[in-house]
C-alpha cells in the first residue's frame, strides 16, 4: 500500500459533516452542515484525470459504460483533504472494547483520556463470511468511514453518515487487492473513496467508479446490516468487534483517533439537513426516510420503514425475485429472498423477533429457520446495501418504485 502522509496543519477549524469533518480530528463541537475547507487549508494531495482515456491511451471501462461515466468534477464536492478522515488499514478485532483507553486531543490544548464503549443501542455493520461474523461499529465508522479487512478475502466495509449508507464490497480492483482511502470529496452528498491501484474515485453507495480509468466499473457487494449490538451479539455471540485505534490502525496512523464517545452527526438525522444541501432530491418520500432497497434485473422498489412496519411483513416481488420485508425486534428493515429448494414461501409475523413460513418460525433479524421443516436454512439476502436514507437510494436507482405507493 502507498500510505499518504496525514495532512492535518491548519485544518483545526474545519468542522463539517461526512467527507467534511475536521481533518485533524480534534473535538471541537458539533459539526457544521455548510462548512468548507477554509481559505488557507491545505490542498489535496494530488489532482485526479477525467478517466476517459487509461495511461496507455486505450479507450477504459468508462468510454464504454452507460454513459453516466465518468461525472463532471464539477458535480463533485470537496468537504475536506484527502486522507483529513482516515481510513482503517490495519484493524484490530476483539470480543468487545472493555478495558480500552484512547487519549484524545483536547481543543483546549492538552489530552484527554477517554473509555470508548459500545451500549447495547449501538448500531454496528454485521457481516458474516463462511460462518464467522463480525461488527463494524458505527461509533468508529462516523469518524473513519472506511475500513480495509481481511475476513476470508479482502473485505472493504464503508459508511457514509450523511447518507446512512453502509455498503461492503471485495476489495479488488482488476482482480488485484488494494486498499481504500476518503478522498474528501462528496458526490450527491455521499462518500467517494479513491483506490490506492489506480487511484480513480468511486462513489461509495453506487459501488462505482466514477472518474479516473476504472470509471464505470463496479465493485463486488458483500451482504452485510445495521442493526443494534445487542442484536447481532445476541444471534452471533462469537462475533469478533472492530476495535478503535490505537488499536487499530488508519492511515494517518495509530496517532489518527477520535473521541468515539461522542457522535459528530448528533442531531442531523431528525434534522431538515439533507446531506450538504440537496434541492434537486426526489421528493416522493422525505429525503431522510429510512429505506431498504431491492433491486432485482431491471426492477427496482424502496421499502419505507413506517409502511413496513404497519404491514409488519411484507411479501413482495420485485421483478422476477420473491421477497420477504420486515424488521427485526431492533426496528432495522431487513429484506430476504424467500425461496428456499425451490419452494416460494409465504410469511406473517410471530412476535417482533419472529415470523413464520413454510411450516418454520424464522428469526427476522438473521433470515434463520429455529424449527419445523427448514430448520438450520437461513433465507439469502435480497438487499445488497444496508437500508439507507430515500434521498441516496433514489440517486442510485432514480426509476425505482416504492411500497405502498
Amino acid at each position: 500500500m502507498r500510505r499518504r502522509a496525514y495532512l492535518a496543519t491548519g485544518l483545526a477549524a474545519l468542522t463539517s459533516f461526512a467527507g467534511c469533518q475536521g481533518g485533524d480530528g480534534r473535538d471541537t463541537g458539533t459539526a457544521s452542515p455548510t462548512a468548507t475547507v477554509p481559505a488557507g487549508s491545505p490542498t489535496p494531495t494530488r489532482t485526479r484525470t477525467p478517466g476517459e482515456t487509461a495511461a496507455d491511451g486505450t479507450p477504459t471501462a468508462s468510454a464504454a459504460s452507460d454513459g453516466r461515466y465518468p461525472v463532471p468534477e464539477s458535480e463533485l464536492k470537496r468537504g475536506a483533504i484527502e486522507d483529513g478522515i482516515p481510513a482503517i488499514v490495519d484493524p484490530a478485532f476483539g470480543s468487545d472494547w472493555s478495558g480500552i483507553e484512547v487519549d484524545v486531543e483536547s481543543a483546549f490544548g492538552g489530552a484527554d483520556s477517554i473509555e470508548p464503549r459500545l451500549g447495547e443501542r449501538d448500531e454496528v455493520i454485521g457481516v458474516v463470511r463462511e460462518g464467522e461474523a463480525r461488527a463494524y461499529p458505527l461509533r468508529l465508522l462516523n469518524w473513519h468511514e472506511v475500513c480495509n479487512d481481511s475476513f476470508h478475502g479482502p473485505l472493504l466495509v464503508t459508511y457514509c453518515p450523511l447518507c446512512r449508507t453502509g455498503v461492503t464490497a471485495v476489495r479488488t480492483v482488476r482482480d488485484t487487492e488494494t486498499t481504500f482511502g476518503v478522498s474528501g470529496l462528496l458526490w450527491k452528498s455521499n462518500l467517494v473513496m479513491y483506490d490506492g491501484l489506480t487511484d480513480s474515485l468511486w462513489s461509495q453507495v453506487a459501488a462505482t467508479a466514477i472518474r479516473g480509468e476504472m470509471a464505470g466499473t463496479r465493485l463486488e457487494l458483500v451482504p452485510s446490516t445495521i442493526t443494534s449490538w445487542k442484536e447481532w451479539r445476541s444471534v452471533h455471540p462469537d462475533t469478533a468487534v472492530l476495535l478503535p485505534p490505537p488499536e487499530s490502525n488508519t492511515v494517518g496512523g495509530r496517532d489518527a483517533v477520535r473521541n468515539y464517545n461522542r457522535n459528530p452527526y448528533s442531531g442531523y438525522e431528525s434534522s431538515d439537513q439533507v446531506g450538504l444541501g440537496r434541492p434537486d432530491a426526489d421528493d416522493r418520500l422525505h429525503p431522510k426516510t429510512l429505506v431498504v432497497g431491492v433491486a432485482a434485473a431491471d426492477s427496482a422498489r424502496a421499502y419505507p420503514l413506517p409502511a413496513v412496519r404497519e404491514a409488519g411483513v411484507v411479501d413482495d416481488r420485485v421483478g422476477d425475485l420473491p421477497i420477504v420485508v420486515t424488521t427485526d425486534a431492533s426496528g432495522n428493515l431487513v429484506a430476504y429472498d424467500r425461496r428456499v429448494d425451490g419452494e416460494t414461501l409465504r410469511f406473517q409475523g410471530a412476535g417482533a423477533a419472529r415470523m413464520r413460513g413454510g411450516g418454520s418460525t424464522w428469526r427476522r433479524s438473521t433470515g434463520l429457520a429455529l424449527d419445523g421443516p427448514h430448520e438450520g436454512t437461513t433465507l439469502e439476502r435480497a438487499n445488497d446495501r444496508t437500508p439507507m436514507f430515500w434521498f441516496s437510494w433514489a440517486d442510485v436507482f432514480p426509476e425505482t418504485a416504492i411500497f405502498g405507493q
